[in-house]
């Protein structure tokens, strides 16, 4: 186990918190119970304060004595790679704090895809075993879908071999895209980005009295739900972006000049918001390059603004250019949603309080009871319901032509970018988690 911080005196009494065994020097402790935290796939804003919210919650507990956080998602417990994040907590208890306002994953992250336990089940034999060795009664894995393929793979082995390890899963991704909840932590976050920079760029613009097209690629390889946040730009005296399109629905070129067209003889500028993974009648990718595949299967894409761009000045000869949010509206802490904060760290809790009532093969989920006031509940959902499954931004919400998302959608979009938050300043710059040790490990 990596010792990335030595042991300090408890806070309270250090019967309750006896070492952790050491299987170096041979140690043998009394049975305890632990439980595990790890975080997989893309990083947000908001994924280290449900990391936050998983420690909290065992620090409450009447069942755990400890939370380790494994490295670099599932591989950390593959290599043994593990911290005791209850140890550094008791020696820093302001970074439980810092935690809710640091980006990207304070653990690491991996894009390690399972086997098939029926192909191969070393890994799963492994990892049971670790658990068994860390006296691991529960175990939280945050992420997006694939980290929700981990998770249910993970149950239906336990489920197999009759472990009472509960495996819950705790949601996390910019796109929004998971089944079951209303919304995933990390969304809320990145739409208030884009929203700002879009309007941030209607400022910029507006400026020039030419004709001139300004081109947004967000992210949204499936799902539009980021690209759809453009529309929070809108405000009294701003209507970009004039023209919003979607992964959801079928995109035309030729439909697109027409739009655009339209619009410039309306106005002198046109800002138009563009999902990275619109397609056109026949399925094909609307990008500059040719796409490659990662290990789960999935296309990397870039491009489609820039491809538009070089039609837009072909066709209608007008000033253009394309603008790439790219990983900048993953993981802006600067700009975050107090919202998504909050529930963030809520959903963390809320993980550790089901795994001790028993409840395991699932996801925490978010119940949304009403828009105006908001106000939500949580709860979980069986995880076979949630892995390898994508939510689409209803066709309802998406304007007829295709080119707009209708108010019910913006409705659905303006509680989670509500709120600010508390950062701390330090020589002009945020002051984040040191996560130095994600650098230096190999």
């Amino acid at each position: 186990m990596i010792d990335l911080h030595a042991k300090a005196c408890r806070s309270f009494s250090s019967a309750a918190r006896p070492a952790i065994f050491n299987k170096s020097e041979g140690v043998s402790v009394m049975a305890l119970k632990n439980c595990m935290v790890a975080q997989s796939g893309g990083p947000t804003a908001a994924i280290n304060a449900s990391l936050s919210g998983v420690i909290r919650g065992v620090y409450a507990s009447s069942v755990y004595d400890t939370v380790y956080g494994s490295l670099n998602g599932i591989t950390g417990i593959l290599n043994n790679e593990l911290i005791n994040l209850t140890d550094l907590i008791d020696q820093h208890p302001e970074n439980l704090t810092r935690l809710v306002t640091t980006p990207a994953m304070y653990l690491g992250s991996c894009r390690y895809k399972l086997p098939d336990y029926m192909d191969d089940d070393s890994p799963y034999v492994f990892i049971f075993n670790q658990f068994e060795t860390y006296h691991i009664e529960a175990f939280f894995y945050i992420g997006g879908n694939d980290s929700m393929d981990t998770v249910a793979k993970l149950s239906s082995y336990g489920e197999k071999i009759g472990s009472r390890v509960r495996i819950i899963g705790i949601p996390k991704t910019i796109d929004n895209d998971l089944c079951e909840t209303d919304h995933t932590p990390g969304f809320g976050s990145a739409a208030k980005y884009i929203a700002t920079s879009l309007l941030e760029i209607a400022h910029d613009t507006f400026i020039y009295a030419v004709k001139s097209v300004t081109i947004v690629e967000i992210m949204g390889r499936d799902a539009g739900w980021l690209t759809a946040a453009a529309a929070l730009a809108r405000n009294e005296y701003n209507t970009a972006p004039h023209l919003i399109y979607l992964p959801e629905v079928p995109f035309d070129t030729d439909d697109f000049l027409l739009d655009v067209k339209r619009l410039l003889f309306e106005r002198n500028n046109v800002i138009i918001a563009v999902s990275e993974g619109i397609r056109n009648a026949s399925g094909e990718y609307i990008s500059a390059s040719e796409s490659t595949i990662d290990s789960f299967g999935h296309s990397q894409l870039s491009g489609a603004g820039k491809t538009l761009e070089f039609i837009v000045k072909e066709k209608l000869g007008v000033k253009v250019r394309s603008v790439e949010l790219n990983v900048l509206q993953r993981c802006a802490s600067h700009l975050t949603s107090k919202t998504d904060l909050d529930e963030s760290v809520a959903l963390g809790e809320k993980a550790v309080s089901l795994s001790e009532e028993g409840v395991t093969a699932s996801m925490v989920t978010i119940h949304r009871i009403s828009n105006a006031p908001y106000q939500v509940s949580y709860g979980y959902a069986q995880i076979s319901h949630i892995a390898n499954e994508a939510k689409s931004v209803p066709t309802e919400w998406i304007a007829p032509a295709g080119n707009d998302v209708t108010q019910p959608l913006i409705d659905y979009l303006r509680p989670l970018i509500q709120g600010e938050t508390n950062v701390v300043y330090e020589n002009g710059l945020p002051v984040y988690m040191d996560v130095s040790h994600l650098s230096k490990h190999p």
